[in-house]
Parts: structure tokens; C-alpha cells; sequence
């Protein structure tokens, strides 16, 4: 079985909408029990409790919002807790150029910090879409946006399988 945490934070509802994306995708492959969760309603121990972690955020500056920084800071204290648990990026900007891969970066590099295993995705999802750094999306997510988010949760059940020797 590999548990996923999907956690996001929002201010538009369009990171809502892609974490609502790669979990429903995540959730088509079999094995697989998914939790959707805000940053609001997320406990640091959700990230022990799960395999793969996939963490979205608005665009704040280049940087993931306050909130999750927040979280990570405050809440994680987690060496070697969360240690070779698999994780990925999502974000959504206000326009194009406006920080979204940079906001992927900085999630992963709290993943990092903390031991875990992070990915990047080689393959396309659509015509000029792909999710080298995580999925990322301008303004309300489009079809070729959404369709990056579901590789993304498929990407990430399968890379669990993987270190869990599924």
C-alpha cells in the first residue's frame, strides 16, 4: 500500500484545483490510499504517517507561501523522520514568468533538507507542458496544466512503489 499526502496551501482556489489533480490521479492506481489536505488542516505528523508527499503552493515572490514555510519551520523538526520518503512539487503564479518553477524549488528544497527523495518528470504531459520541476500552472489551471498534475500523482505512486520495493 503507498499512502500519499497531498498538501496544499491556496488563496484563489487554483492550487486547490491541481492538488485536487494529482490526487484524484495518484488515487487511480491501484495500491494507493490518498489524503487531500490544506495547510490549515494539516498536523506535522501527516508527513510521518505517509510514503509520498506531494506539496502545492501559490506563488509568493519566487517562494512558497507564509504558510507552508510556516509549517516546515515550526511544525517539521522531523530528521530522520521523514527520511527517503518520496516527495514533489506543484505551484501556481499569477503570470508567466511569475516564480512558479522557483516555488517548486524552494518546496523541494525543504524536502531535501529533510532527507527525502525528491523527482522531477522528463516526459511531456502535453505539447510543451512538463513538470521538470513539479507541475506548475498561470492563473486558473487549463487542460495541459491539470494533465502535468495528474502525471505528477501517477509519477509519484510509482516512484514509491519503487523504494518500497513494490
Amino acid at each position: 500500500m503507498a499512502k500519499i499526502l497531498v498538501l496544499y496551501d491556496t488563496q484563489s482556489g487554483n492550487t486547490r484545483t491541481m492538488a485536487e489533480a494529482v490526487a484524484s490521479a495518484a488515487r487511480e492506481l491501484p495500491g494507493t490510499e490518498v489524503t487531500l489536505k490544506t495547510v490549515d488542516d494539516a498536523d506535522p505528523r501527516d508527513l510521518f504517517e505517509h510514503d509520498g508527499i506531494a506539496v502545492g503552493s501559490p506563488t509568493w515572490c519566487g517562494q512558497m507561501t507564509w504558510k507552508l514555510k510556516r509549517f516546515f519551520d515550526d511544525g517539521l523538526c522531523a530528521w530522520g523522520k521523514v527520511e527517503d520518503k518520496v516527495g514533489c512539487a506543484f505551484s501556481t503564479s499569477g503570470g508567466q514568468g511569475g516564480g512558479s518553477e522557483m516555488t517548486c524549488l524552494s518546496l523541494l528544497s525543504v524536502m531535501l533538507n529533510y532527507g527525502m527523495l525528491v523527482f522531477g518528470v522528463t516526459e511531456y504531459s502535453s505539447p510543451g507542458m512538463t513538470a521538470h520541476y513539479g507541475a506548475v500552472a498561470v492563473g486558473e489551471p487549463d487542460d495541459r496544466e491539470l494533465a502535468a498534475c495528474r502525471m505528477l500523482g501517477r509519477k509519484l505512486v510509482q516512484h514509491v512503489h519503487r523504494v518500497k520495493g513494490n
